[in-house]
């Protein structure tokens, strides 16, 4: 697949880097975004170590090393986080992640943590340059209890990290959703299970439901748009999951396996 750009305009744009070609990455497929303006960059979950020289490569279509001016790292996750120790030898930008995650990075191969910026729980906005605002948004539990949202209020993009993600079959491949029902069935195992719970769930659709979205951009999986926004939103508000399904210790009441 080709790099997607959700947005560009008047020297903003937010795009999708692919990185691989399908069943070139082992494991779980992850998805690596680009937010530039007007020469200034931040990358958002930058990935593993296997995928690094590729999404180096993609974003060098866009700009420099010397560009970026932040990382973003929704969680901890080694598919977020695995190649950030290489990231490092060729940024000085500083990364930005959950106040909670900033101590366990440094198990990836990271020497000290000068480079982080903690994020506090209740979020915040990030000013990476004029006119370039990011805003920080708490995800927590869903599924990490430090995950954190990035909004881009000119692209009107929301990145979600793990929320909305898809485990889509090695023969299926596309880069939207415009209906949410026939995706379901790549979405539900996964949320039922790795999401803590609806209250989590239901107060972060809340939130963000209040925000003007075109697109949300999962860290797996197509990017929703159209009116699969709003009804993803609605579906995961209402979804059972997590220790909802805990019906004893080590027992879930899940219907399916993935």
């Amino acid at each position: 697949m080709r790099n997607v750009t959700l947005h560009e305009s008047r020297g903003h744009r937010f795009v999708l880097l692919n990185e691989t070609e399908s069943g070139e990455e082992e494991g779980v497929r992850s998805n690596q975004y680009l937010v530039t303006h007007e020469g200034c960059g931040v990358l958002l979950d930058p990935g593993g170590f296997g995928v690094m020289p590729r999404v180096l490569v993609e974003m060098l279509r866009y700009v420099q090393p010397d560009q970026i001016k932040a990382v973003i790292l929704s969680h901890q996750d080694p598919d977020i986080v695995g190649g950030l120790s290489t990231w490092l030898e060729l940024l000085d930008s500083p990364v930005y992640v959950s106040r909670i995650w900033v101590r366990f990075l440094p198990h990836y191969g990271i020497a000290g943590i000068k480079r982080f910026v903690g994020v506090p729980d209740e979020g915040m906005s990030l000013d990476i340059a004029p006119g370039f605002r990011l805003e920080l948004l708490p995800a927590h539990f869903l599924h990490s209890e430090g995950q954190i949202n990035v909004y881009d209020p000119i692209a009107r993009v929301l990145f979600t990290g793990d929320i909305g993600a898809a485990m889509l079959p090695d023969d299926q491949e596309h880069e939207y959703v415009d209906d949410l029902e026939s995706h379901l069935p790549h979405i539900e195992w996964f949320h039922r299970r790795y999401m803590c719970s609806n209250k989590a769930a239901r107060l972060w659709a809340e939130r963000v439901s209040r925000l003007d979205i075109d697109f949300i951009a999962p860290q797996h999986g197509p990017i929703y748009r159209g009116k699969a926004v709003k009804q993803f939103l609605e579906w995961f508000a209402n979804l059972q999951c997590g220790i909802d399904l805990m019906e004893a210790a080590g027992s879930f009441s899940l219907e399916a396996a993935p």
